[in-house]
């Protein structure tokens, strides 16, 4: 049975260690003068500086509180991992962060959690991932997020497989019945390029 499309971005499952994921996260400031909207399961990068004094956010004081933005292709300050967003008492209904849009996003940002996500396995399946290329390093891909469902739609680029830096490590098959090594394939990821495994700041 093929593997379903069904692209939702990057999923916390566990720590290096073995230990479970339980919704450990913390708070970000996605700031009103970016145009990108953001998505549960959307990596987000570093965008240098914090919340300044006075400045509340949904009734959250937000000063120092570090500025993030979605991850792009070969970013290398990845804080983390979308898991949620602060409600927003005018907006208790929207699932994302709408583009230009100040709010607070909750993200699992330590630097040996271990993600899942779908490999995009280009048109037609024609670059689809191999056993051979578990320990190789991966670039994601953005795409558009789905407003409804909140959803990211970021995936692992599988034509960008590198030995060297990249956003993410390839470190096994998601074991599950309904998951096999072809097109659209489920992976455990480590994020290669994350903010805290670089002494550069930004």
């Amino acid at each position: 049975m093929p593997n379903v499309d069904r692209p939702s971005g990057l999923t916390p499952v566990r720590h290096k260690d073995g230990t479970p994921y339980a919704n450990q996260h913390n708070l970000y400031l996605l700031i009103s003068s970016n145009a990108t909207a953001v998505f549960v399961g959307d990596a987000v990068s570093h965008a240098g500086g914090a919340g300044t004094a006075g400045l509340r956010v949904d009734g959250i004081d937000v000063e120092g509180m570090p500025t993030v933005q979605q991850t792009v292709a070969g970013d290398s300050n990845i804080v983390g991992v979308v898991v949620g967003f602060y409600p927003r008492p005018d907006a208790l209904t929207t699932k994302h962060r709408p583009a230009s849009t100040r709010m607070i996003a909750m993200v699992a940002d330590d630097q040996n959690l271990i993600f899942e996500v779908q490999e995009d396995s280009e048109v037609l399946g024609s670059c689809t991932l191999s056993a051979a290329e578990v320990g190789r390093n991966y670039d994601l891909i953005v795409g558009t997020g789905d407003a409804d469902t909140g959803l990211s739609a970021m995936e692992l680029d599988s034509s960008t497989g590198v030995t060297t830096t990249a956003n993410l490590r390839l470190l096994r098959l998601v074991p599950r019945a309904n998951n096999i090594i072809g097109t659209n394939a489920r992976w455990e990821v480590l994020i290669l390029e994350h903010f805290d495994r670089t002494p550069t700041g930004v």
